[in-house]
This record gives structure tokens, C-alpha cells and sequence, in this order.
């Protein structure tokens, strides 16, 4: 596969970089800058490399720096702000502290002779600058092709041997014509631009054949979009080859077996093992109220409920699990040494060593848009593939306090009402996140004349790119008040909800 490689210095825009590299249909990795020159050559067809912006100063020690064999390599090479400051370093120009930092929208002017990272860039647009070094003095050969106000060199290129660099940060959307900067180094590469979904999953399905041979894989199946598309993509590849354990816990949303179950029935052909567990979690979890606690507990018994079940199944070697690209960039530290705390899998939560599976990740170089393309294109429901992210540990962190099932069966019925009414009103596809709370207290209320004392229900929506912040959403009055008033007319136990206007930070978007 033809491949574009991104060199980490550390930058927060990294997985931006990639986005917009994948959006021109080239796939990228991200690596760490301790990749040697062997190691790109022996990745066989690498065609270009991107190097990304940092905090570091490149003239300080310790300071991150540019393998010298990658421009041996015959390869075009484009620097990004610290990638930039690294490349001329390393061939005898000169970086040196700013004495007016650039942060924010800065005027770009392209000059007349522009070069090719700037074919059909106006003259004047507007970028997004982030730095507090800049180059002074240029590498012997390079030639300025744009600059700010502040920055004198905010763009050099040697055409001849195919190396650019540019001080702004053409990734970010405030650039204004940053992507098309990306797509002209994109094209100096030579790229065919294949990186489609069907061309994935031919190669994707070919790769996991080669890999499992005549072998058994096992997958947790949770019902959300990662974990369905992987089922969904390896039950294409293997077949029969392939078991899907299904644990229904007891925390689940409403009819959720039956949904999961409906999704892929008739179109893909694998083992589906449904384990019903509820009673063991409930019994686990018999007066537990400790947030972290209940993740423990439901953590140990989905172990032992996977294990007992996977030990029924033969000639099992592998463990499929629905790992996303963003887990396994944020699980590697900026300059590729170890990290203090890895993210265990959302939903498994750690499997115990004695299973002895080795590990089979198909999604793991896709990100979460992506994997929803791929869902649709392998045929999995619409419903399913949009579906809004649910916690590992599931309803028992949305019912605060003891979890039994009484309070469970509450909050399922709230839940399903307020999502059934954001999809009736055309609100859920453009919310990140929406589901119910229970409260671990009751308030007075007045139904027909008779005093209640009755449960509070809370309702949480929020908007987000990534999840790793979110604003709450400003659902429309009408929606509000048919919701609650459903909530309180339809569900028993229920006199008063309330709703979650707070963002994260500081909140979080769940409530434990």
C-alpha cells in the first residue's frame, strides 16, 4: 500500500495532519522520530514523508532531531513549523528564538515565483501560525516561497530535491488554503490517491485470511459502532472462523440484545454467543456505590464471563478487538519512548493473560469517521453505525448510587424515550453524545391529586469533535418539554427531570 509516513515531534495537530492527508485519499502513519531510514525502507512503499510541528526548540539540548538518512532516502520531505526548524538545521541553515512570538491568524503573502506547494494558492490568505523559533537563514539551495508580517521565511522549498518546509500550520482550518498546500505535496509525492474503502476492505480482509490461516478468532461483541464494524469486517474475511461473545450484563440499553442480534442477521455469516449474565453482575454488584468500584467489579466479572466461554470454543488463537488509530497514537508518548498509562480496551477492559490470544486489531488505522464508512460500506445499518458512544461499564455508572435492577430497568426506559425522541425530531445525528441519568435521591411531585416521592431523572447532551471536550447542546424548548413530559407520564418511579447544562472541562460527559 502506498504509504505517506508522518515523523511526531510531539505536535498537537498530528492527527490532524493525517485527516487531511486521508481526505485527499493517501494513507499515512504517524511514527515516532526514532524511526531509522532502514526502517522506512523496509516498510517497502513509502513515497513521501511529513514532518510535524513540536513544542521542543531544535537548537536546545535534547531537543528532538532529524534523522540525516531520510534525506537519503530520495524521498520528498515537507517540515511543518518544528519540522521546518529541524530540516534547516540539519542542512546548515540557522533557527533562532523569535523576538515577537506568532500565534494565531497571521496574512500570508506568496511570492510571485510561489513553488509547488502553492499552485493555485491566492497571493493573500489568511494562516494559523504557532511558534516562538523561526528560520533566519536559510539551507544553501532553498529559495523563500511565502511570508508574514513577522516571519521574513514563513515558506522555503528546493524543488530540485523535492524538501519544503512552511512555518504555519497548513492542517488547521484556519488556514485558509492549508489543505490544498497538502494536496500539492501530496501530488509531488506521486501518489495515486487508492485509499478508498473498498480498496481496504479487499485489503484488509486478504491480510487477516493470511494472518489467522485455519485458526479461531474470538470478539467481544458490545453493540457499538467498533466493536460491530470489527465483527462486521473479520465475519467478511473468516466466516464461520469467527465467534462473537455477547455478554449481556444487565446494564445494557433497552432491547439491546434483540438490536444487535436483528443487526446482523441474514448478512453476515459467524458465531454469535449470547451469555446472559445479568444475574451474576447484579448480585456484584449488590451494594456498590463507588464509582471506580463498580468499573472494577463489572471489569472482573466480564473476565470471568468472556473466559468461561471462550474456553468452549475450539482451535481459538486469536482475540479480535475494535481498537481505533487515536488509541493507539494516544497510547505512545510524543518522541516514541514509553508511556506512564496505556488505555485499556473500552470494553473489555483488560483480558487475563492465561487466555494466551494473540491480538488481532483490524480498525487500528482507521479513525472513528472512518470506521463508520467502513460499516456502511460492509453493509451494517444506518442506525447502527451512527449510533452515540455508551460507556464500558454501561448504565451502572448513569445510575448514580446502588445499582439493582429496578433502578436499571427506570433508567432504560427514560433513556430510550429520549433518544427515540431526538431521532424523531432529526436532533440525534448532530449530537456527539445524549442519554439519561438516574439520581441517587427522590423529590416531591403531585400526580392526580396524590402526593409522590419519586426518582429524578437527568438528561445530558453534548457536542464534540473527539470527545475530549464537549459543550452541552442547546436542545430547543419543544423537544425538552416532550421528553420530559414523556419520561414523567410513561415511566414508573419517575416525578421530575432536570437537565445537564455543563461542558467538559470542567464536568466530564459522563456523570461517574
Amino acid at each position: 500500500m502506498e504509504t505517506l509516513l508522518i515523523i511526531d515531534f510531539g505536535s498537537q495537530y498530528n492527527q490532524l495532519i493525517a485527516r487531511r492527508v486521508r481526505e485527499s485519499k493517501v494513507y499515512c502513519e504517524i511514527v515516532p522520530p526514532t524511526i531509522t531510514a532502514d526502517q522506512i525502507r523496509a516498510k517497502g512503499n513509502v513515497k513521501g514523508i511529513i514532518l510535524s510541528g513540536g513544542p521542543a526548540s531544535v537548537y536546545l539540548k535534547n531537543a528532538p532531531q532529524l534523522d540525516a538518512g531520510y534525506l537519503e532516502l530520495g524521498l520528498p520531505i515537507f517540515g511543518i513549523c518544528y519540522g521546518m526548524q529541524a530540516l534547516s538545521h540539519l542542512l546548515g541553515g540557522k533557527v533562532c528564538r523569535a523576538e515577537e512570538k506568532e500565534f494565531g491568524r497571521a496574512d500570508l503573502f506568496v511570492k510571485s515565483s510561489g513553488g509547488s506547494l502553492f499552485k493555485g494558492v491566492p497571493r493573500k490568505s489568511i494562516s494559523w501560525m504557532s511558534h516562538g523559533d523561526y528560520v533566519s537563514i536559510m539551507p544553501k539551495g532553498f529559495q523563500t516561497t511565502a511570508f508574514t508580517k513577522n516571519t521574513k521565511v514563513a515558506a522555503f522549498e528546493n524543488d530540485a530535491k523535492k524538501i519544503y518546509g512552511v512555518q504555519f500550520h497548513p492542517e488547521v482550518a484556519h488556514s485558509e488554503h492549508g489543505k490544498k498546500v497538502i494536496e500539492n505535496f501530496i501530488k509531488v509525492c506521486g501518489f495515486k490517491k487508492s485509499w478508498t474503502m473498498e480498496n481496504f476492505i479487499k485489503e484488509k480482509t486478504r491480510e487477516i485470511k493470511e494472518k489467522v490461516g485455519t485458526d479461531h478468532v474470538i470478539l467481544g461483541l458490545s453493540g457499538g459502532v467498533d466493536s460491530s464494524v470489527a465483527a462486521a469486517l473479520m465475519a467478511k474475511a473468516l466466516g464461520k472462523q469467527l465467534t462473537c461473545i455477547f455478554v449481556n450484563n444487565g446494564l445494557l440499553r433497552k432491547n439491546e440484545v434483540e438490536y444487535v442480534r436483528q443487526a446482523f442477521a441474514g448478512k453476515f455469516n459467524f458465531n454469535l454467543d449470547i451469555v446472559d449474565a445479568e444475574k451474576h453482575f447484579l448480585t456484584a454488584l449488590k451494594g456498590v456505590t463507588d464509582p471506580e468500584k463498580k468499573r472494577k467489579v463489572i471489569g472482573h466479572e466480564f473476565i470471568y464471563a468472556f473466559d468461561r466461554e471462550a474456553k468452549k470454543i475450539k482451535n481459538a488463537k486469536w482475540l479480535g478487538q475494535g481498537t481505533l488509530y487515536p488509541d493507539v497514537i494516544e497510547s505512545k508518548s510524543a518522541f516514541g519512548g514509553p508511556t506512564a498509562v496505556i488505555k485499556s480496551h473500552h470494553n473489555v477492559g483488560g483480558l487475563p493473560e492465561k487466555m494466551k490470544l494473540k491480538l488481532i486489531e483490524p480498525l487500528r488505522e482507521l479513525f472513528k469517521d472512518e470506521v463508520r464508512e467502513l460499516g456502511k460500506s460492509l453493509g451494517l445499518p444506518k442506525e447502527l453505525v451512527w449510533r452515540h458512544p455508551f460507556p464500558g461499564p454501561g448504565l451502572a455508572v448513569r445510575v448514580l448510587g446502588e445499582v439493582t435492577k429496578e433502578r436499571c430497568d427506570i433508567l432504560r426506559e427514560a433513556d430510550h424515550r429520549f433518544l427515540e425522541e431526538l431521532h424523531k425530531s432529526g436532533l440525534y445525528t448532530k449530537i456527539w453524545q445524549a442519554f439519561a441519568v438516574l439520581l441517587p435521591v427522590r423529590s416531591v411531585g403531585v400526580m392526580g391529586d396524590e402526593r409522590t416521592y419519586d426518582n429524578v431523572v437527568a438528561l445530558r447532551a453534548v457536542t464534540s469533535v473527539d470527545g475530549m471536550t464537549a459543550d452541552w447542546f442547546d436542545m430547543p424548548k419543544e423537544v425538552l418539554g416532550k421528553v420530559s413530559n414523556r419520561i414523567i407520564n410513561e415511566v414508573k418511579g419517575v416525578n421530575r427531570v432536570c437537565y445537564d447544562v455543563s461542558s467538559k472541562p470542567p464536568a466530564t460527559i459522563e456523570w461517574e
